[in-house]
């Protein structure tokens, strides 16, 4: 058998001339903004999340961060180590406008300064970005004050992302949660199930938007849904980092479908 092998192989010849085939190169993936996703390793929403709100011209790369289940403040504190190191797997050339961290209670938890500082340590001057931060600056633009909170924490995680908010101007109004304690089950809570909480909670808060904090939670098909029935802005933790990193990469273009934020 491998003699005739040895014998076919041989009868083949040499392989063919070999040609340079021309190109041009253009600009790459994502001609209007490219975007850095420092993920964490137990995230199955935000991915998917970008793909069905961002426009086409927009393009991600993707680094992981690990991370540890069940989601409380000091686990979520165990990432700091390893933020610099997932940024620095980003593409180096590939001109990002934006480095984005995928985690809302991972700021509260480490703080914008201990988080921000350590990928521009691998980024350096690149414009960062997170759930929670996005949110912040959508509360702003949208002239909210008053937040009606939804997410899927434990309480003592709930508690300290209240008194986040609250301690930088924005009140809490009624806060109710899914209490699970791992990315994994957050991210297996279903669509209809946060659209029926936000109606429930938005319907009873005196607020002027709603908020549902965590990028674990496949929240982007009830935002559309939950506005029209509360007649009120609804921000989520995907759509306000989506919104914030495109501004800052430069992209202010308005995207239909996904709440009035996105539209801006």
């Amino acid at each position: 058998m491998h003699a005739h092998g040895s014998a076919a192989a041989a009868d083949a010849g040499p392989p063919p001339q070999r040609t340079v085939a021309p190109c041009v190169l253009d600009g790459g993936p994502g001609p209007a903004a490219r975007l850095g996703l420092v993920l964490l390793s137990t995230d199955q929403a935000t991915e998917q999340a970008f793909r069905a709100m961002a426009p086409d011209d927009v393009t991600w790369f993707t680094a992981r961060l690990a991370n540890r289940n069940p989601t409380t403040t000091a686990n979520l504190r165990l990432m700091a180590d390893g933020l610099t190191g997932a940024t620095a797997l980003l593409p180096e050339d590939a001109g990002l406008g934006c480095v984005a961290y995928g985690c809302t209670s991972g700021i509260v938890a480490l703080g914008e300064a201990a988080v921000f500082g350590r990928i521009q340590a691998a980024r350096l001057g690149v414009p960062c970005t997170a759930p929670i931060t996005g949110a912040l600056a959508a509360f702003a633009r949208l002239g909210v004050r008053r937040v009606a909170l939804l997410t899927p924490y434990i309480e003592e995680v709930d508690r300290a992302m209240a008194g986040y908010l609250m301690a930088r101007g924005i009140t809490v109004t009624a806060m109710a949660s899914f209490d699970l304690e791992s990315d994994s089950d957050m991210a297996r809570v279903p669509p209809d199930d946060i659209c029926r909480a936000g109606l429930d909670l938005g319907r009873a808060a005196q607020a002027d938007a709603l908020f549902v904090s965590c990028t674990a939670l496949r929240a982007w098909p009830a935002i559309e849904p939950l506005e029209r029935a509360l007649g009120r802005p609804v921000v989520t933790s995907h759509q306000a980092l989506l919104w914030h990193a495109l501004r800052l990469a430069g992209h202010d273009r308005p995207i239909d479908g996904h709440g009035r934020l996105l539209r801006l």
